[in-house]
């Protein structure tokens, strides 16, 4: 494993198996799913995960997996984002929400291992490998700089419509999978 990733396009059959463990590819033109998947596939190879399955939304609660916070949060993204579009009269590119509700978490397979942080955690922050990562596939700015700043505890936040749409829904799957694995929500934290 390299100090951080090395991007790659991986093997067919990995590709298919990012394709069908991801929630809302058919939402997306098809170079962007394109790149989704190598993103995903390059923090998967660079990791120490064998199985996309055992990857974990965090060290605290190694029994949720990451793939299902993911999946949580795109669908709640897409109820919000439709919600915001028809309350706040504004519009979205799908290409770009659906990135950054997919992609948000992407570096988590290089900062955890099922029961404890890596030395990447230690060194940068939650957010900024994935944008990182994502600056270099060619992701927008838009995409990049919301991933990287999207973290509860980043010292700022992108101000866009789409951090919006991340932020509340990223919070109400982080709040299931807590409450699911019986730990305090982020909601009833003081």
């Amino acid at each position: 494993m390299s100090e951080t990733y090395t991007i790659t396009t991986g093997t067919n059959h990995q590709r298919a198996a990012v394709s069908d463990w991801l929630w809302g590819l058919d939402r997306v033109s098809p170079k962007v799913r394109d790149d989704i998947v190598t993103a995903w596939v390059t923090t998967w190879a660079s990791s120490s995960y064998e199985k996309l399955e055992d990857m974990v939304f965090q060290p605290a609660t190694p029994s949720y997996p990451l793939g299902h916070h993911v999946n949580e949060v795109t669908r709640a993204g897409v109820d919000l984002a439709q919600r915001a579009m028809a309350d706040w009269g504004i519009t979205l590119d799908w290409d770009v929400m659906m990135s950054i509700l997919i992609l948000h978490d992407v570096d988590k397979p290089l900062l955890y291992t099922p029961t404890e942080y890596t030395r990447l955690y230690r060194e940068l922050p939650h957010g900024v490998v994935g944008g990182m990562l994502l600056k270099e596939l060619g992701f927008p700015h838009r995409v990049v700089s919301t991933v990287t700043t999207h973290a509860t505890n980043a010292p700022f936040h992108t101000e866009n419509p789409e951090a919006h749409v991340l932020h509340y829904a990223d919070l109400f799957a982080a709040d299931h999978a807590l409450r699911s694995t019986g730990k305090v929500p982020f909601y009833l934290r003081k």
